[in-house]
């Protein structure tokens, strides 16, 4: 397995990923402008030249980091890829200074399995909300907050 830095190359592999779980509820969608313009976030894993998993690092704020865009290939789920990608982000973090990542999911139980603590939505900033507007899901938010301190 190979972790690195994804290349424009991979814009549509991520995708068709992300999507396929967008789909079923799963996760919300990206747009494959949201993910060009944050592909300097993310990280991907590849077995054998297949890309098989996908996560992303947005800085908010100052120390803040959301943890974004997890997704790992249906037939790798439970191989430790989705929790090595969360941990190659947070390592990612440490480097910048960042104190606190949090998400906002789906998956309370995999990303409490990661050191992720849920909490109440109120107690993320103000600036932490600035792409929901975006979102197909504003103003009704249905997501879990989970935060974790590094």
């Amino acid at each position: 397995m190979e972790y690195r830095k994804p290349t424009f190359s991979d814009v549509e592999k991520i995708y068709e990923l992300v999507n396929a779980y967008a789909n079923d509820g799963l996760m919300l969608p990206r747009s494959r402008n949201s993910l060009y313009e944050c592909l300097r976030d993310m990280i991907v894993a590849e077995n054998e030249g297949i890309l098989v998993g996908v996560g992303a690092l947005h800085l908010i704020w100052d120390k803040l980091a959301e943890v974004r865009t997890l997704a790992v290939s249906p037939q790798m789920k439970c191989a430790g890829i989705g929790k090595k990608i969360v941990e190659l982000l947070v390592d990612e973090g440490k480097v910048l200074g960042v104190e606190t990542v949090f998400t906002l999911t789906y998956q309370p139980e995999f990303f409490g399995k990661c050191g992720f603590e849920e909490i109440s939505k109120d107690q993320l900033p103000h600036k932490v909300w600035k792409e929901c507007i975006n979102c197909p899901k504003f103003p009704n938010c249905d997501e879990i907050a989970m935060m974790r301190k590094i």
